[in-house]
């Protein structure tokens, strides 16, 4: 899996549009190969990522869980966590929360 799609479902607040259209974006120019595809195929890597990000909407909206939902800004620092320790920056690293 590309690392920069990351796991959307069963956060508090949901997912919201944006981190959709980003995760679908990563996916398809995962499978093109394309950062930026040629003029000939804009409109061909659009449609998918537009395609795709309809479909990721449906399905987050249909999956059911038991568990409670996780917290943005604790599973932000876990991953700080881990950032640091596979790259050795130790204490350095400071929590960062988007949204």
């Amino acid at each position: 899996m590309c690392r920069n799609i990351k796991t959307l479902f069963n956060f508090d607040p949901p997912a919201s549009a944006d981190e959709v259209r980003a995760a679908s974006l990563q996916f398809v120019r995962k499978l093109t190969g394309f950062h930026k595809p040629s003029q000939a195929n804009q409109g061909a890597f659009d449609k998918a990522a537009e395609d795709i990000a309809v479909i990721a909407r449906r399905l987050l909206e249909s999956l059911v869980t038991t568990a409670p939902p996780r917290d943005r800004g604790a599973e932000a620092i876990k991953a700080q966590m881990r950032t640091a320790k596979r790259f050795g920056t130790g204490a350095n690293v400071r929590p960062r929360f988007d949204g």
